[in-house]
């Protein structure tokens, strides 16, 4: 091939190249309106599932009654290394118990606290006072003025008659998260707890989630009735662990009208401390019973002491400390009592004017009375 006719090859080709590019690049392309939507991926239709009974049960029950629970605030005073007062706030929960703005709480949840703040089902916030208190069973009446769409309170019912492995729903607000359904089951009934004011009976176990928030919400059985005050819980590490306390309604019921008329419990003053007495000083003492409450001191004016109750006159050493001599209680109100413990459950039901039989040990006699309760004023800290 010639030179000449090599780079007429070349030219004719380049040329041809260059207008093909040329010719796509100016084909005109359709633009694409990014204003309107991609076009729908058709999704597949949710299937319908029936409610069972019993979730028809727990949403019936949460929707008439979430409206009479209440989250509580309360706010304490701390004070620094410098005293300097700092305030700190806590949260609670509470059941609206009538259409006059009266609600019950724990004791701890209030105790102490200089402001009280009530948020109602709607996010209103109103002023709370307290109008009664009861350390021992760790119950507390508030007092809140209804707004204009009315308080709706929760229909009391019973723990009696309550079977382990009924079902049970709480709501509450733990940890500040409001209007929270948990449920679950009795676990046990009849729980005793001891707490820094005596001993709350009775108390109903629970697996329904109970967290820091819910305490003084409502414990409720499947027809919502209010069967209990969600009141503790034992875990080691602070939250839920399927163990759970609440106060019984009864309860809530037999000193519900001494709280609402003179703010605290109208409870009997039985004046007379001491101690379980136990089998080796029972023997050493060559007494004729081995179980019973030895009494240590009467106070002069108590319940006790009008009963002509004895206490001891002399003290053993020893690592108890044990003073003798006194009186030994070994029944009361027809029940056995061998602690202090003891004493308190009987007694809790009381009222003072009450009379109550009682049986107790003197110098080895037996000896049956029977004590006339009188009541007195004992201040914050609980005593018998």
């Amino acid at each position: 091939m010639r030179r000449r006719d090599f780079w007429k090859i070349v030219l004719t080709s380049g040329v041809l190249s260059a207008a093909l590019v040329l010719f796509f690049l100016r084909w005109p392309v359709p633009e694409r309106s990014f204003a309107e939507p991609p076009p729908a991926v058709p999704a597949a239709a949710a299937p319908s599932t029936p409610l069972t009974d019993e979730e028809r049960v727990n949403i019936d029950v949460y929707q008439r009654l979430s409206r009479g629970v209440v989250n509580i605030t309360s706010t304490t005073l701390e004070y620094t290394w410098f005293f300097e007062p700092v305030p700190r706030q806590g949260v609670g929960s509470g059941v609206i118990l009538d259409e006059k703005g009266h609600i019950v709480t724990n004791y701890h949840v209030i105790e102490d606290a200089r402001r009280l703040e009530v948020t109602l089902h709607d996010e209103q916030v109103v002023e709370a006072k307290v109008v009664g208190q009861d350390p021992i069973n760790d119950l507390a009446i508030l007092k809140i003025e209804c707004p204009g769409s009315g308080c709706s309170p929760i229909p009391l019912g019973t723990a009696r008659g309550l079977q382990v492995g009924q079902r049970v729903l709480a709501i509450g607000n733990p940890f500040g998260f409001q209007s929270t359904l948990t449920t679950g089951i009795v676990s046990s009934l009849g729980r005793s707890l001891r707490t820094e004011y005596g001993y709350i009976d009775d108390l109903i176990q629970t697996d329904a989630a109970i967290n820091p928030g819910n305490s003084g919400g409502p414990l409720l059985n499947a027809s919502g009735q209010l069967i209990g005050i969600n009141t503790a819980i034992f875990s080691r590490a602070g939250d839920s662990a399927g163990i759970g306390f609440a106060v019984p309604v009864d309860t809530l019921k037999r000193v519900l009208p001494d709280l609402l008329e003179y703010g605290r419990v109208q409870r009997p003053w039985f004046g007379a401390t001491g101690r379980a007495l136990w089998r080796r000083l029972a023997r050493a003492l060559e007494l004729p019973v081995e179980e019973g409450f030895l009494v240590e001191r009467v106070e002069p004016g108590s319940s006790a002491d009008r009963a002509g109750l004895r206490g001891g006159d002399r003290r053993v050493l020893g690592n108890r400390g044990v003073i003798i001599g006194g009186d030994v209680i070994t029944e009361m109100g027809g029940r056995a009592i061998a602690s202090s413990a003891d004493l308190v459950r009987v007694l809790e039901d009381k009222k003072p004017g009450d009379r109550i039989e009682i049986v107790y040990y003197r110098d080895g006699r037996r000896v049956e009375s029977t004590m006339e309760l009188v009541g007195r004023e004992t201040g914050r800290r609980f005593r018998f």
